[in-house]
């Protein structure tokens, strides 16, 4: 498939956008290398999927850090080794600052078609709930780079998704989900052979 780019992925939870990253670069129509994981919180589904794949993780829980600052140089440093020239972020919870030296892209999925419901505090079921709240008739899942305010960064795809009479959250949480693990990947194919 010729050059894979090297690719760290920053991760809070289940690890399932992970575990779809694996699986279409197995499918052989994602060109990245994922050199490294990091998430936030240790016992969590995501560190196991990175560990089964044979990729380094470490845990970097931000309550061990003074301030954000810290906790990103923290994470950084330990990323440098791996020099990444794309950092993924995959439900990721916690606030990311890119190393000042970092020229590659930084990129987010958010669960909604941003700059609707997007900023801090919105984020999982959180943001369904207040779709559903506002009697949309439509959500979707947006791709952008990550700038330094909560879902603000240029937006690099979107795909929309029906909100159907008598969706839940958690009915509706699925249906987004399964977008995002379409345009993920999509975008990020994208960002690689720009990279390349």
């Amino acid at each position: 498939m010729g050059d894979m780019t090297r690719t760290a992925v920053l991760l809070s939870g289940s690890g399932r956008t992970l575990e779809n990253f694996f699986s279409r670069i197995a499918d052989g129509v994602l060109p990245l290398e994922i050199v490294a994981v990091v998430s936030s919180r240790s016992a969590v589904r995501g560190v196991d999927v990175a560990r089964e794949q044979g990729v380094p993780v470490a845990v970097f829980p931000r309550r061990d850090y003074p301030d954000v600052q810290a906790h990103n140089e923290a994470i950084n440093s330990w990323l440098e080794p791996f020099a990444p020239r794309l950092i993924v972020l995959a439900g990721y919870l916690c606030y990311y600052l890119k190393p000042g030296d970092f020229s590659g892209p930084v990129v987010n999925i958010h669960p909604a078609l941003l700059p609707k419901y997007g900023g801090k505090g919105y984020y999982g079921d959180r943001v369904h709930k207040a779709v559903l709240a506002a009697g949309e008739t439509e959500t979707g899942c947006t791709v952008h780079l990550v700038d330094g305010v909560y879902d603000n960064g240029r937006i690099l795809g979107q795909r929309r998704v029906p909100v159907l009479p008598g969706d839940t959250v958690s009915v509706l949480a699925e249906r987004v989900f399964a977008a995002e693990c379409e345009l993920y990947p999509a975008v990020l194919a994208r960002l690689a052979a720009d990279l390349t």
